[in-house]
């Protein structure tokens, strides 16, 4: 009997919902014997990662204490554990698989999903099973049953697993070593803080720090633009010179020698009338659907990940896998969405006529198609009753997810672009205006609020030859800094940060392949970890660099760890490796020989730095331990077996929140404080003693039950 192991207990249960009901058991769920599992499958789960990186303690323990002498800390061999949080799920998935015949490999179909999968398998002693590979992008049931009657070579799928088993090693291998040098070295200059550093976290932090030492150190300089007032009978008009002058003096000797007085009659030269279209827009990844909803919503980018997953996962099932780079789909995915067009008009209530439907190549290209397609709907057409349960972030995304498509079978955008050129005594004077003939797929974007982009304004009817009466002044302009990122910003920075750098062509082009730093599935929890670790703050969706951020970054200055070049090329040679092409352990070797060369020379860098006397948060170590208090676990999530319940301010939830598990427990109910041991007793017994006094109707004591998720009461028998 096949065991098929999936990511975690959420897509298990999407899984589960395409076949005959069975059993639910602790950790697992069987599959009744069916036309796609003669013999029936056994169902089971991961937390996320049940397996880790041993900590540097468990190879050598001197590698506890934190000492420059003891860098760089190379293990000679990589090994992995099991997590302490996780272990107990873990030995039932491992009993299962060794008890099975073969292994379907059902984690998410990504690189970070192959590798939670293999990692399970390798530790638990079974790599030589035959494996087969799930390869889905909806959770559907029509999608997982179709997935599971077309399972492919689980092998083919292996040097995924060997790219990010390198990149997981190479991270820990500079994370750790590259953490402790510049904390260590930084302490030595007085700074009592923990400076976190990471292979990509880091250069990223770089660049945003670049970008505001730019505009803090912009000057603004004055230039001058001649322009000019035209009144024809028809209408007024403007326009300007396309030469710009550095002083007013050069402008004037300009208008001065053309004989220009402020009042002057020109003639229009030229009209030209062109007729532009705008197609409607690309089909979303992860990327575009973060930038648009922090630009419109001002969702941070993590949050609209957790927002789309949710979408995704059970029980809504409504949108297909959030975390791809791809904006095209394939000609299987266009064959249900031009039979579901009017289904999703009534979802959004925009009843705009469409096109025919057509594959246009812009959106619809199986060659462009890796492993996974753009976010789209899936065919399942939510009733009113599920519209009406989604939360406003879920229904927003939801329908900028149904709109980007619904635009592909919209009209043009159709406008015309009049540039009109007047000449007062020899000089050209520019205008130009725009008429709108068909607003095609952008009524779609008007109905959510959304302002077109180009604004230009209406001219009056003009026509070559006619007369204009003139008034020509010169104008003085101030140039303007770079604007500050935005956190939408940022995932678009880093994913075309290859634009910034100027001078190494071959860093550029690197940079351009790999799509700049980290990937679609974690630019939100890089930007995510540089909040947590203090490194930048977002006020008003604007992100400032702190000044820990700017000791960091002025420590790690000329040190190939602030490039993102380096990145890049690490990342080409990441993937050769999954493309069979290249080898993990020559990357390992790699990575070592770069940490050894830092740990040898960022000493001298840091040495000459001068350090900020004030400004800087307090370290964490010495912050009130009341927070941490409040913080602290009270007993292991019984829901997703990977977070901890702690205490916030109002009830009690899991730290896995932004993982997805929704978890939460009352602080309060029906006037009775719920306390930390009652909570450690839901959630390791399932169930509390008898607590006395809960006000209803009229007073009466439970005990309460963790039921599934719920918190119910049991009442004491008479």
């Amino acid at each position: 009997m096949p065991v098929i192991l999936a990511e975690k207990p959420s897509q298990a249960k999407a899984y589960a919902a395409a076949f005959p009901k069975g059993q639910k058991k602790e950790g697992y769920m069987t599959i009744p014997a069916c036309s796609v599992f003669p013999e029936g499958a056994v169902l089971t789960w991961g937390v996320g990662h049940l397996i880790e990186l041993k900590s540097p303690a468990e190879y050598e323990a001197s590698w506890k204490r934190w000492d420059l002498q003891q860098l760089p800390m190379l293990p000679g061999t990589y090994e992995f554990r099991p997590a302490q949080k996780t272990k107990k799920q873990f030995q039932i998935v491992r009993r299962l698989l060794k008890q099975a015949d073969s292994i379907i490999v059902a984690t998410d179909c990504d690189r970070e999903g192959e590798n939670i999968a293999q990692s399970i398998i390798h530790e638990a002693g079974v790599s030589s099973k035959p494996q087969r590979r799930l390869w889905i992008n909806s959770l559907e049931k029509e999608e997982v049953r179709k997935g599971f009657e077309r399972l492919q070579d689980g092998g083919a799928f292996h040097p995924l697993y060997q790219e990010a088993q390198a990149r997981q090693i190479s991270d820990w291998v500079v994370g750790m070593n590259a953490s402790r040098l510049y904390t260590l070295l930084l302490q030595k200059k007085g700074l009592q803080h923990v400076f976190s550093v990471g292979r990509v976290q880091t250069p990223t932090l770089k660049l945003i720090y670049d970008r505001q030492k730019e505009i803090e150190q912009f000057v603004p300089e004055p230039y001058f633009e001649i322009k000019a007032t035209f009144q024809t009978q028809t209408g007024e008009y403007a326009g300007k010179l396309k030469e710009t002058f550095s002083t007013r003096e050069a402008a004037a000797d300009l208008i001065s020698r053309h004989g220009i007085q402020e009042k002057e009659t020109g003639r229009i030269r030229s009209v030209d009338v062109k007729e532009k279209r705008e197609k409607p827009p690309m089909l979303h990844s992860l990327s575009s659907l973060q930038t648009l909803a922090n630009k419109k919503y001002k969702y941070s980018p993590s949050r609209t990940l957790e927002i789309v997953q949710s979408l995704y996962d059970e029980p809504l099932k409504l949108v297909t896998y959030p975390r791809t780079d791809t904006r095209h789909i394939t000609n299987s995915e266009y064959s249900y969405v031009k039979q579901n067009i009017t289904g999703w008009q009534r979802v959004t209530g925009d009843n705009v006529e469409t096109q025919e439907p057509r594959a246009l190549k812009r959106y619809v290209d199986d060659t462009k198609v890796k492993e996974h397609h753009a976010i789209i709907p899936t065919r399942k057409v939510p009733s009113e009753a599920v519209l009406q349960k989604l939360t406003r972030e879920q229904k927003n995304l939801y329908e900028e997810i149904i709109k980007s498509v619904l635009a592909v079978f919209h009209q043009d955008y159709v406008y015309e672009e009049t540039t009109v050129t007047t000449d007062v005594k020899g000089l050209a004077f520019l205008s130009k205006g725009k008429v709108e003939n068909q607003r095609g797929w952008k009524t779609l974007f008007d109905l959510s609020g959304s302002p077109s982009k180009q604004q230009l304004p209406e001219l009056p009817p003009l026509n070559q030859g006619m007369e204009a009466g003139a008034r020509v002044q010169i104008h003085e302009e101030m140039t303007k800094p770079p604007k500050p990122y935005t956190e939408g910003n940022l995932i678009n920075m880093m994913k075309t940060c290859g634009k910034l750098v100027e001078e190494d062509e071959e860093a550029k082009a690197a940079l351009q392949e790999v799509e700049g730093l980290g990937t679609e599935a974690t630019r939100s929890g890089i930007i995510k970890t540089l909040i947590r670790q203090e490194y930048i703050q977002v006020e008003k969706n604007i992100v400032h660099v702190t000044k820990k951020g700017e000791v960091l970054c002025e420590a790690v200055q000329g040190s190939l760890l602030s490039k993102p070049e380096m990145t890049a090329k690490w990342e080409l040679f990441l993937r050769r490796i999954g493309e069979g092409e290249a080898d993990r352990q020559t990357f390992i070797d790699n990575t070592a020989s770069f940490t050894t060369k830092l740990v040898s020379t960022a000493a001298q860098e840091v040495e000459n730095m001068e350090i900020p006397k004030e400004g800087l948060p307090a370290p964490k170590k010495g912050r009130s331990g009341a927070k941490r208090k409040q913080n602290a676990p009270i007993a292991a999530c019984p829901s997703c077996g990977k977070g901890s319940i702690v205490l916030r301010k109002t009830f009690y939830g899991c730290t896995e929140y932004s993982n997805g598990c929704r978890q939460t427990f009352n602080r309060t109910i029906l006037g009775k404080t719920i306390t930390k041991a009652h909570i450690r007793a839901l959630c390791e017994k399932g169930k509390t003693p008898v607590i006395e006094g809960f006000e209803g109707k009229r007073s009466f004591d439970a005990a309460l039950v963790w039921n599934n998720g719920k918190t119910e009461f049991s009442f004491r028998s008479s």
